[in-house]
């Protein structure tokens, strides 16, 4: 990873009149942060940012490290991975065979922004995020692992686990594990019901004094095998995008309108 030079700590002055989220990012975590309202941390340099769905999203953390951040934004949930997936993503779903399938699956990187979570830090307003741990690490909720087929990912010389081998059918229905009922995806936060205009939220939030880089899912991690077996402990970034791939693609079936039979 190309080094980044820290971001100057600003004064810790009660009366300073820079907005004190902006100045948390910048002196606890060292991330670049943009005054608002609201504040925004900038991608590209210290981590780049996926996008799904929120309910696309629960299965794939069990793929993180207990440190890796989540945010929660309304109905949608982002998760911070290491700075240049967003440019390796679109070759990713094409070598796991979902390239050539529409998925609400987005990528954040160099040049973008997110909306910044109330820091995690009783001190500040809106500090901790509601329906987000207190603590990195905290548990998640997270679907049955029956539910979840992104923990089959193909390694060098075998076949991409893309929608055939997952027995998911473009225009069809998922056929590699039993239907999911309402009662086994957990909700998506206290802020899921006003759409995607609530206000974001960690879900799981960054530790304060600690590089975030080793927690973030990179392509380094290939062949890593479980949860932090990758190069260095990182979380493997294949995994989570198959993961998430073939819940987006679950999404968008549930949530198309029925087709009517066709007879001939």
């Amino acid at each position: 990873m190309v080094p980044t030079v820290p971001v100057p700590r600003r004064p810790s002055d009660p009366g300073d009149p820079v907005d004190p989220v902006c100045r948390w990012y910048e002196n606890e975590l060292e991330w670049t942060a943009v005054p608002g309202p609201p504040a925004r941390l900038v991608t590209g340099l210290r981590f780049d940012v996926l996008e799904v769905p929120a309910e696309a999203g629960f299965p794939a953390l069990r793929h993180l490290a207990p440190a890796s951040p989540v945010v929660l934004h309304g109905e949608r949930m982002r998760l911070l991975v290491a700075a240049g997936s967003a440019e390796e993503l679109p070759g990713l779903l094409d070598w796991l065979e979902w390239g050539a399938l529409a998925l609400d699956l987005t990528a954040i990187g160099e040049g973008g922004s997110i909306e910044a979570p109330p820091p995690p830090d009783p001190g500040l307003p809106g500090g901790p995020g509601l329906g987000a741990p207190s603590m990195p690490g905290a548990p998640d909720p997270v679907l049955p692992r029956a539910l979840d087929p992104g923990a089959a990912v193909r390694r060098p010389g075998s076949r991409a686990p893309g929608p055939a081998l997952l027995g998911v059918r473009p225009g069809g229905r998922p056929e590699d594990g039993p239907p999911e009922r309402p009662g086994q995806r957990p909700p998506a936060g206290p802020d899921a019901r006003r759409g995607p205009r609530g206000a974001a939220r960690w879900l799981r939030p960054p530790a304060p004094g600690r590089e975030v880089e080793p927690a973030l899912p990179t392509l380094s991690a290939l062949g890593g095998g479980a949860v932090g077996g990758g190069v260095g402990g990182a979380p493997d970034l294949v995994r989570l995008v198959q993961t998430m791939a073939t819940h987006c693609h679950r999404v968008k079936l549930r949530r198309a309108p029925a087709q009517p039979l066709a007879f001939s």
